[in-house]
């Protein structure tokens, strides 16, 4: 048995305890979810009741089903972090049950016990990656890519506002959570690909003669040496009133491949046509493209008529060419609804992706819900499991492909938080639960900042800011050809 006792607050038995006959106000809400073995401490705070009472002290009892127990105390439930995964490796498979009684008023309050389930599927990738920005409208400002490690609550910055002072960054994109291969575009005056690849880096402009714009959504061949891309007009549409603030959507999208070894751009005539293709990816096998795509509207007076339908063609890796037919995999017209952001798995099971009822742009629509897709039947199902009534978008891949991150609004519908859960091998899936912190109701309540396109990260990415910074400031470029 393992006991730890925190007093950052309080020292007090647990007399004569009311029973409440309900389970604890419990923020975040971890009452029945699923976590890896050495994830960070799950954390947790009292929310204080309707009736007034003041959360004085909290004490938890955490019990294994496989033995091991930790008892804490203080102002918030907050747990050691070599203990608490000592009590999750004891666990695996298992489950722990929390006991919680509150203090306020004068009296202690009893509430019945909860339980957390320890998955037997590990979660090995050091961390997640993900794009910390307020949300508002603005180019630039305090924007910064930024990573974590989930076994504790350390957070460091990848690239800041800081170190290419004014510009906007797009998110950062790994290789199958590579630590070591990976992009990111810069947006506005000084944009451009900043691409690393396994120590080296290159800066490149990727806006030629032939082509209308930069890059913009990218996914990497599994390979290495090819990236996919859309290249996109992008604008914003503001309502005036409180059910919508904002759609944004494309005027032009096409999709080609960067080749990372020649800086040569792969155009296919199938991939660049009056429609609007955008989001491609390449399948676990290298050997597809998926993407969206949609008839062009006349825009922004029918932006609620445009829907994107999911799309797939051939491609192959040995000589850089496409195949001849574009399939259609969920039609818009047939189902009269948007299908984007495809994720495929990378043990090639699973294809994730957003349905919303119109556009390309999930994040701002507060019917955007998770669908799965078993790539070996071809059937599909909303997650319900995971889904909001707000917006949950943004989602990618562990690297062994049982766990899955997302963003969702569905906290405040403003901030973007990121969220885990876990899917087995037949496609069930677990209770998602938000990024543990530390004092969760303090940083969430605090924090100004989104969570954007979380994604893991095998290892922590290492990269020198000051002198990546420094090459965009100043504007030196590889100018991409078309092969």
């Amino acid at each position: 048995m393992c006991v730890i006792m925190s007093l950052a607050s309080c020292v007090r038995d647990v007399v004569n305890p009311q029973s409440m006959n309900c389970t604890p106000p419990i923020w975040p809400d971890y009452i029945g979810v699923t976590v890896p073995v050495d994830i960070a401490p799950m954390n947790f705070n009292i929310l204080d009741d309707e009736s007034g009472y003041v959360t004085e002290c909290v004490d938890v009892v955490a019990r294994g089903s496989k033995g091991g127990e930790l008892h804490v105390q203080g102002e918030y439930a907050d747990f050691d972090v070599d203990e608490w995964h000592e009590l999750t490796r004891r666990n695996k498979g298992g489950a722990i049950v929390f006991s919680v009684c509150v203090y306020s008023d004068g009296k202690w309050r009893k509430y019945d016990d909860f339980t957390m389930y320890v998955s037997s599927y590990p979660l090995d990738d050091y961390g997640l990656t993900y794009r910390r920005i307020a949300p508002g409208y603005e180019s630039g400002g305090d924007i910064g890519i930024y990573q974590r490690d989930i076994h504790s609550f350390d957070e460091s910055a990848i690239l800041s506002e800081t170190a290419v002072p004014g510009q906007c960054m797009n998110c950062h994109t790994a290789n199958r959570c590579s630590a070591t291969q990976y992009l990111l575009h810069m947006r506005g005056g000084k944009g451009g690909t900043l691409v690393e690849n396994g120590g080296a880096h290159k800066l490149l402009n990727t806006k030629t003669d032939s082509t209308k714009a930069n890059c913009g959504y990218s996914y990497w061949h599994p390979d290495g040496r090819y990236i996919v891309s859309s290249i996109n007009s992008i604008h914003q549409c503001f309502f005036v009133g409180k059910d919508r603030r904002i759609e944004v959507f494309d005027t032009m999208s096409d999709v080609l491949v960067l080749d990372t070894e020649t800086d040569e751009l792969v155009l296919c005539p199938l991939l660049q046509t009056d429609d609007w293709e955008t989001y491609p990816v390449f399948s676990a096998d290298g050997k597809t493209v998926f993407f969206s795509s949609a008839a062009p509207h006349d825009l922004p007076v029918d932006y609620d008529k445009v829907r994107y339908s999911m799309c797939r063609i051939a491609f192959d890796e040995t000589n850089a060419t496409f195949g001849e037919t574009v399939d259609t995999i969920l039609s818009a017209d047939e189902q009269g609804k948007s299908f984007t952001y495809a994720r495929p798995s990378y043990d090639g099971r699973w294809l994730m992706y957003n349905v919303t009822d119109f556009g390309n742009f999930p994040v701002n629509h507060t019917e955007a819900d998770l669908w799965l897709m078993d790539l070996r039947t071809g059937q599909t199902r909303r997650l319900d499991e995971v889904n909001s009534d707000d917006s949950d978008s943004f989602h990618n891949w562990s690297s062994d492909s049982h766990w899955f991150v997302f963003s969702s609004r569905r906290e405040d519908g403003m901030y973007n938080n990121a969220y885990i859960a876990c899917v087995d091998d037949e496609g069930k899936v677990t209770k998602p639960f938000i990024l543990p912190q530390k004092n969760p109701l303090k940083h969430y309540r605090e924090s100004l900042d989104s969570y954007n396109c979380p994604d893991f990260t095998k290892d922590k990415v290492r990269m020198n800011a000051r002198q990546i910074g420094k090459e965009i400031m100043d504007d030196h470029r590889t100018r991409v050809t078309v092969r």
